[in-house]
């Protein structure tokens, strides 16, 4: 007997020395819940869909809805919504989900508290957050949205500059800057090149491939089993690729004409204060935004092979029921209108006809001092987070490392393909 204990000592020691683990007998471990995690920017957290949860900021307080005058950089504001795409999707086998995306969070917020950059949200970094989230849960599921931010350019940057462009021309004549600004303030409409250049873009898709390779590493050391499939989304354009003929133009003025006062108001209502012209660029710019995801999802399946990669190109998923695409606009379409409030009051303006320039440059400055007061405008609202979910649930059923786009049909149906 006491050889035979001998023997299976020198068998353990041997196993040992060559590095093969041995495993106890015993009660097998209770397997964790399942879960979906949600990461990145406001496309992804549901800005817009309203319904927002309190945020657990970096203290690890839990910040509920702190008035509209505090401070932009609380966590509240990163507006998680429970209306988010990731609530709505379908989910087989999933138990529960996790939204730790941040309205306006970049590539750096992925691996660094947001409070680190200008302008970030006191929030632990996005991978901190998905860490504590492994630890009592199996990650099965990642849905990630990152690239409209970056060090080059933001959403809310580009959205900002082409609405105010259209406003200052509809309500000051030309004449008017002269002879009281003394110089010329921008009222052209937007080119791609005043949105994104190849050489930003280029540079963005550097930074969030980077962003993505820290989710990828991330993951393969904190899941529980190894096998998760990661989806990366890209983005929808708000606005159509033009407006319906009965916003052209108001009391025999179009927006290519000096002063247009009552078409700025109502295209303020329906919630596309934008020059015709500038809506082909900002295609562009959505679609540059789709080609950065896509080209970083093929950056990163050439190097990992096995990993269950995806693309979920949403950039047809609001066709038909953009905003002012539509008479009747916004009722009906898929995302948000730009709206301001006069003062941070929480009463938003829904009509500029009366306004004048002094008071519409007021509540323009609203904006810029408390950003919560109009942050939402031009996000999918929960209607468009509900489509958004139905494009998820099919992207997870779809073929891994595919490029899965979901398309909105005329009849409202989707294909998904």
């Amino acid at each position: 007997m006491r050889l035979l204990q001998s023997a299976a000592a020198v068998v353990m020691l041997l196993v040992s020395a060559a590095g093969i683990q041995t495993v106890r007998s015993g009660p097998a471990q209770a397997a964790l819940p399942t879960a979906a995690v949600a990461l990145g920017d406001s496309f992804i957290s549901g800005e817009g869909a309203g319904n927002y949860q309190p945020v657990v900021d970096a203290s690890g307080t839990a910040q509920a809805f702190p008035g509209w005058s505090a401070a932009n950089s609380n966590a509240y504001f990163c507006h998680r919504s429970a209306n988010a795409s990731v609530f709505a999707a379908s989910l087989p086998g999933i138990q529960q989900r996790f939204n730790l995306a941040c309205s306006g969070a970049q590539p750096a917020d992925i691996a660094a508290p947001s409070s680190a950059r200008a302008e970030g949200r006191t929030v632990a970094s996005q991978l901190d957050q998905l860490r504590a989230v492994a630890r009592t849960h199996d990650i099965d599921v990642v849905l990630v949205g990152l690239g409209s931010n970056n060090t080059q350019f933001t959403f809310g940057d580009v959205a900002t500059l082409c609405a105010n462009r259209f406003i200052a021309d509809a309500w000051t004549g030309w004449w008017e800057f002269w002879a009281y600004l003394k110089g010329e303030v921008p009222q052209r409409p937007c080119t791609a090149s005043d949105l994104a250049t190849d050489t930003e873009v280029a540079a963005a898709t550097a930074e969030t491939t980077a962003a993505l390779r820290q989710i990828l590493d991330t993951l393969d050391q904190i899941d529980a089993d190894g096998v998760h499939q990661v989806i990366l989304q890209t983005y929808t354009n708000p606005l159509p690729p033009d407006v319906a003929p009965q916003y052209y133009d108001e009391d025999g003025r179009t927006d290519t004409r000096d002063k247009f006062r009552a078409l700025g108001a109502e295209r303020y209502a329906a919630g596309c204060p934008i020059h015709r012209a500038s809506l082909a660029p900002g295609h562009v710019f959505s679609q540059n935004l789709g080609q950065l995801v896509k080209n970083a999802f093929t950056t990163l399946a050439a190097e990992r092979p096995a990993a269950d990669l995806r693309v979920l190109d949403v950039q047809r998923a609001f066709d038909g029921a953009r905003l002012c695409e539509n008479p009747g606009s916004p009722a009906g379409a898929l995302a948000t209108p730009v709206r301001v409030q006069d003062g941070p009051s929480g009463t938003f303006i829904t009509s500029l006809s009366g306004w004048d320039k002094i008071g519409i440059q007021r509540a323009a400055n609203t904006c810029v001092t408390y950003f919560q007061t109009c942050q939402e405008s031009w996000h999918p609202n929960a209607a468009g987070h509900t489509v958004l979910g139905q494009c998820l649930t099919g992207a997870l059923a779809a073929t891994p490392r595919a490029i899965v786009t979901c398309a909105r049909n005329p009849d409202g149906t989707l294909t998904i393909s």
